[in-house]
């Protein structure tokens, strides 16, 4: 059986020093493909460690004045680790996932904790009041906004106690991220197709599951409208030039995977058919082979492992729209199953470059069911 090393930890771009090492992490084998206890618990150490770690960190604030220069936790004091905002956010919903589907996980004390210090109804009440403040319209949009969505949604379907009280302080400032899509949107008469943390598809992906979880119709109308609006006319994708050297998101894959829950089953695959007509046979070869990643202390090149990862899910989520006999089901399901492998053994590098955000990506990707 073949044996690979457990991956690691959450998200951004910034300048590296020497890497801090890390305990090293007993390779176990591969079980299946979903997350497994031993798997959750190794990404929940990983993510334990970012959530407390205040520096380095790459603030997302315009500065008015010099009274607006503040320590990250003095400025967000939920999501001040892992480096930037949105991977702390991400980095919660990982140990929010973890333990609410291991609650007995060797992790589940520590992870209880740390969700209840940073998750207060104060600490978030502060979050909120940021994106009040005349310059942060734009903060975090859309990337940002998508993950504190999902971790909202996350919450919100725990039967426990303590999820409960933390989705009720979350849910102000989810209401507030809501809001700020349903003004926006009118607003934006293009999408972004980038491979980044601009891209749009991406953007409104979770945010339409959280939609449907809570019940904010206004919100998934609005999704729904903007994504047909900008996508429901695209054909024969130039996917042929992805990935670009920094991606982290496949612009065409993000884009079907927005659109397969936004259509009917049978119009998704007419779609689809128009949109990337040569994915039955793998083509274009470059989005169906995993992309190389050379330097894994370098953060914009360390993205590629993340790109192989957020490939994998968006494959694992379109193949299903397929008959079970449909060719092109089967090279999606192939290709994910590659991709998955590519990037799982390189989470764990060893550097914060990576290590501060590629198991949330491991363990969304991991929580994708894989299809037959």
């Amino acid at each position: 059986m073949r044996r690979m090393l457990i991956p690691v930890m959450l998200f951004g771009l910034l300048p590296m020093t020497t890497p801090t090492p890390l305990p090293a992490v007993e390779p176990l084998p591969k079980l299946s493909g979903s997350l497994t206890k031993e798997q959750a618990s190794a990404f929940a150490k990983l993510a334990l460690k970012g959530a407390g770690k205040e520096f380095p960190h790459k603030p997302g604030i315009v500065f008015n004045a010099a009274a607006d220069v503040k320590t990250p936790k003095a400025l967000h004091p939920a999501f001040f680790g892992c480096f930037d905002w949105h991977s702390a956010v991400h980095g919660h919903w990982l140990l929010v996932r973890v333990l609410k589907q291991f609650p007995d996980v060797a992790e589940a004390k520590e992870i209880r904790t740390v969700l209840a210090d940073h998750l207060t109804a104060e600490n978030l009440k502060a979050e909120a009041d940021y994106f009040a403040r005349p310059d942060a319209k734009s903060f975090e949009r859309p990337y940002g906004w998508n993950w504190l969505l999902k971790l909202a949604d996350e919450l919100h379907t725990w039967d426990d106690a303590d999820a409960k009280k933390w989705s009720a302080n979350l849910r102000p400032l989810a209401e507030v991220i809501a809001n700020r899509y349903i003004e926006f949107l009118p607003k934006q008469t293009y999408p972004i197709r980038s491979g980044v943390h601009s891209n749009t598809a991406f953007g409104l992906s979770f945010a339409h599951d959280y939609a449907k979880t809570v019940g904010n119709a206004k919100l998934q109308s609005a999704i729904e409208d903007r994504a047909k609006a900008y996508y429901g006319k695209d054909a024969d994708a130039p996917a042929r030039w992805e990935p670009d050297g920094a991606d982290f998101l496949s612009p065409s894959l993000c884009e079907a995977d927005l659109m397969r829950r936004v259509l009917p089953a049978a119009e998704f695959r007419e779609w689809f058919a128009k949109y990337l007509p040569g994915a039955a046979k793998g083509e274009p070869a470059t989005l169906f082979a995993p992309a190389t990643v050379t330097d894994r202390t370098d953060p914009q090149l360390v993205h590629l492992d993340g790109l192989n990862l957020s490939r994998a899910w968006c494959m694992r989520s379109i193949a299903p729209a397929f008959p079970a006999d449909s060719p092109t089901r089967a090279m999606l399901i192939a290709s994910a199953t590659k991709h998955a492998e590519a990037a799982l053994k390189q989470v764990a590098s060893g550097d914060y470059a990576g290590e501060h955000w590629l198991a949330s990506f491991a363990v969304y990707m991991l929580s994708t069911p894989a299809p037959e």
